[in-house]
């Protein structure tokens, strides 16, 4: 059976996608319940894979990475696209990868050093994967924004 989410769990849920740190005592108020009441929808959701997680945001650039590609991929029969998932996850510099449509198979993040970094990412680790017919190299100018999933109130 599916989990069903309600008023609470929505409140609560735009408080966490908002800042995850946020005091439980804090929601709780907010949301007119008990501060242990909040700890134990927190936990139902987290069971329910409704929460997958939280995590701590490191700025790229803080680290020398400032460019960002987006690469599409053509692997050259479906049956391949585990193993190609498998080879990618291998590589620290793709960060996101997804199942896409249209005429290309995937399309991964990656953040590099400089151009030279992404080449060499490209030519000698990625397009070296068993499997991948072609990608398509799409370079980030600028990320205008992120943000979490919307969470309605």
């Amino acid at each position: 059976m599916k989990y069903q989410i309600d008023d609470i769990d929505r409140k609560i849920l735009h408080f966490l996608a908002k800042d995850a740190r946020m005091p439980y005592l804090e929601i709780a108020r907010a949301c007119g319940v008990s501060g242990a009441a909040i700890h134990q929808r927190v936990h139902k959701l987290q069971k329910n894979a409704v929460i997958t997680g939280s995590r701590l945001l490191v700025k790229p650039s803080a680290l020398g990475l400032t460019v960002c590609a987006f690469i599409n991929i053509v692997v050259t029969e479906s049956t391949k696209l585990q193993e190609v998932i498998l080879a990618l996850k291998q590589i620290p510099e793709v960060v996101e990868c997804h199942f896409i449509t249209g005429k290309y198979s995937l399309l991964i993040k990656i953040y590099c050093k400089d151009n030279n970094h992404l080449m060499e990412v490209l030519v000698n680790s990625i397009q070296n994967i068993p499997n991948i017919q072609s990608t398509e190299t799409m370079l980030s100018l600028e990320e205008a924004f992120q943000r979490q999933v919307w969470v309605k109130e």
